[in-house]
């Protein structure tokens, strides 16, 4: 990949199983094996073998959706635990820790560079058919159009807290320990893009 955005067709677009492995992991946890079951067949989806790779990213769409139509007072929290346990998995096993060390040492600004361009050169992880860009440096701002988590979702405030979460567990560790990451413009909430901004300091 040379980070550059490649359209893909939203019927084929595929995504990193951790959209849906981390949730589930989360919902075992907090919510029981039940009540996970019911999500995903509510959802029509089969939990997903990380060892197979990518997977279609309407099971994930669909997934994320079942969840909040099943708790919606409790699915935020849930879906930012599962964001939050994703960024955990991708420092322990896809930025190699050579590469970790240089971040961290780097001056933050600089680190947060380094890391935003790494995260948009993999962008189509966690995007699928969806369009990622760096938006902005002061504050540093990353935006996705058609994000295909919220697709089709309306709201009255931001909904994308997966995404979120795992921004702010990239930088928190790497960066800025303690920063956040909010978004600030949101598709489900009518807007053109999903915009999310991180913070040094809450």
């Amino acid at each position: 990949m040379d980070g550059g955005f490649v359209p893909v067709a939203a019927a084929e677009a595929r995504i990193g199983p951790n959209a849906i492995t981390q949730l589930v992991a989360v919902l075992d946890r907090i919510e029981g094996r039940a009540f996970r079951d019911r999500v995903m067949a509510a959802a029509g989806v089969a939990v997903p073998d990380p060892a197979l790779g990518m997977i279609p990213q309407a099971e994930a769409a669909a997934v994320h959706l079942a969840l909040r139509m099943a708790a919606p007072e409790r699915a935020e929290g849930l879906l930012r635990l599962a964001g939050l346990a994703t960024g955990s998995y991708i420092l322990r096993h896809r930025i190699p820790r050579p590469a970790q060390w240089v971040i961290r040492a780097l001056p933050a600004p600089l680190g947060a560079r380094v890391l935003a361009g790494a995260i948009a050169r993999h962008s189509w992880t966690f995007a699928g058919s969806g369009a990622f860009r760096i938006a902005g440096w002061r504050p540093l701002a990353f935006e996705v159009a058609g994000n295909p988590l919220v697709a089709g979702l309306r709201g009255d405030h931001p909904l994308c807290h997966w995404h979120a979460a795992v921004f702010e567990r990239l930088f928190a560790r790497l960066v800025w320990r303690g920063c956040v990451v909010r978004e600030v413009a949101c598709i489900g909430a009518g807007d053109a893009v999903c915009r999310f901004e991180v913070v040094p300091e809450a």
